[in-house]
């Protein structure tokens, strides 16, 4: 397995080895230079307990993520601030510059951007459309064959994806992981998503805990607990144990650089924990009644020129609506005439024109009059 040159791990120097072996041997010592206000009675009443910098987060936070998840141990996980953040990391990590990762479109390009601040390149491979969504894998194995594929360091796979809702099939995901195996690169799973199945098909599930190649399976309470001000994500590793042991040397030098979690929400992660059974339960209920509406909705329109492609899981949904007209032509009417905007399917670099996303977290009656302003402007146009 590849790692960046990023990454500084040079051997310490001599104290600090020193210090280290001094604490694995269970010996007390006092510092110098000690800088560390809450060892000396100076902590705020709000926050009285001693700060000690762990870097993959508060050990309580990650052992409550995994007795949680009921996989791996407390060492698996690196808990931060966001998914956004563990892309940066693992990009740092895994990537020199002008190196590049594998990203899925229709995608959201929040990968290429994050890809393009860490000097990385984004290539884009395909998901395509044939009354349900698949990967073609065959271009991801040419593309690692091809010119670019020495300097291809990851596959990212979103589980399912935003915005087209497929998840990675059984017979897909064993392919990416062989080719990812053969290649020696590594996969990093967004499984954001992931609890919110719609209508999908069978035998899906998790890359966290992939055993057989390098592996970052990315969540977090921003999804989970549909809780974006929760700022509180991790990244679950996972492989054959020597990439892994390497990769966690690497990363924690990265971790450590950025510091650990605050305090303030960590001692909240057991809580929200807590909580995340029925929030999920109550966001999907939501989703899944929004999308029985609008499956109602688009065969009872008259019209009947608009359709949703099948979404097997998430929060979003695409609207196919007539390719005749222009899709920003489409959403510039809805702003003007109805006060109402949205995003064209061209936004998630989809291959063709006539595309919309449309989200199913609205109130219902909400989200039923959002979908009449999507065929009221249809109409107007086809009228035009």
């Amino acid at each position: 397995m590849h790692f960046s040159t990023r990454v500084d791990i040079s051997q310490p120097n001599p104290i600090a080895a020193a210090e280290a072996e001094y604490v694995h041997a269970g010996h007390a010592f006092r510092k110098l230079n000690d800088s560390n206000p809450t060892r000396h009675h100076l902590a705020p009443a709000s926050l009285p307990d001693e700060y000690a910098a762990q870097p993959r987060g508060q050990r309580y936070a990650r052992e409550a993520l995994a007795q949680y998840l009921g996989r791996g141990s407390a060492d698996s996980f690196y808990v931060l601030s966001s998914t956004s953040q563990a892309y940066s990391w693992l990009m740092k990590l895994l990537c020199d510059a002008g190196d590049a990762v594998l990203a899925p479109k229709p995608g959201y390009p929040l990968i290429e951007s994050i890809a393009r601040l860490e000097c990385v390149d984004s290539i884009e491979y395909q998901l395509r459309y044939d009354g349900s969504w698949y990967i073609d894998v065959a271009q991801i194995e040419q593309l690692l064959q091809g010119p670019d594929g020495p300097r291809i360091r990851a596959l990212i796979v979103i589980n399912p994806n935003n915005p087209s809702g497929s998840y990675v099939k059984p017979e897909e995901r064993e392919r990416l992981v062989e080719m990812c195996k053969r290649h020696g690169i590594a996969i990093i799973a967004d499984e954001v998503f992931y609890d919110y199945d719609l209508e999908p098909f069978d035998g899906n599930r998790r890359f966290a805990g992939e055993s057989r190649v390098l592996t970052f399976a990315l969540d977090g309470f921003s999804k989970m607990l549909a809780a974006p001000h929760a700022k509180v994500g991790w990244i679950e590793v996972s492989g054959p144990e020597a990439d892994v042991r390497e990769a966690q040397r690497r990363l924690d030098v990265i971790a450590d650089d950025f510091l650990p979690m605050s305090e303030l929400v960590a001692h909240a992660i057991p809580g929200m924990l807590d909580e995340a059974p029925a929030q999920t339960a109550r966001v999907r209920e939501r989703v899944r009644g929004n999308l029985a509406t609008l499956h109602t909705m688009l065969r009872e329109d008259e019209l009947g020129v608009v359709d949703v492609l099948r979404a097997e899981g998430g929060w979003n949904v695409l609207l196919r609506v007539p390719a005749i007209f222009d899709e920003n032509e489409l959403v510039l009417h809805m702003l003007r005439e109805y006060d109402t905007s949205g995003q064209p399917g061209y936004f998630f670099d989809m291959t063709s024109n006539g595309y919309l996303a449309i989200s199913l977290l609205p109130e219902p009656d909400d989200f039923a009059a959002n979908v009449n302003v999507v065929l009221r402007a249809v109409r107007d146009l086809m009228e035009a």
